[in-house]
């Protein structure tokens, strides 16, 4: 069952552009920066709806998973920033923390997977 998709939205005319062969414009939208982290995720699950739907043509799933890629780059980048405000914030780890039924919720951090070493 084909999924239907509100022409109006903006996602689905980036898509329709895309499709009609307007790839300047399309392109231009698609290379835009996305405002915070809430909104690239948000992109994204609209992009994995559509080529779930199945209704995209071939040039236009490419379009989709090139978008795709460059959101989950920057989503990462943005989780990488944010765990280093919080390294800096707890002086590089994280205090144990026990919530009111005694269990230990957090650790702290192996400090060779905070830092990404092998």
């Amino acid at each position: 069952m084909a999924k239907t998709i509100d022409p109006a939205s903006p996602s689905a005319r980036r898509g329709l552009a895309a499709e009609s062969g307007a790839d300047a414009t399309a392109g231009t939208a698609a290379a835009a920066v996305p405002a915070s982290y809430e909104a690239a995720l948000a992109e994204l699950e609209v992009l994995v709806g559509q080529m779930e739907g199945g209704d995209l043509s071939l040039e236009a799933s490419l379009a989709a998973y090139r978008r795709g890629a460059t959101l989950v780059s920057f989503c990462q980048q943005q989780l990488e920033k944010v765990e280093q405000q919080v390294r800096v914030l707890d002086g590089e780890t994280l205090k144990p923390f026990t919530d009111p039924s005694g269990a230990q919720v957090a650790r702290a951090l192996d400090t060779d997977t905070a830092t990404g070493a092998a």
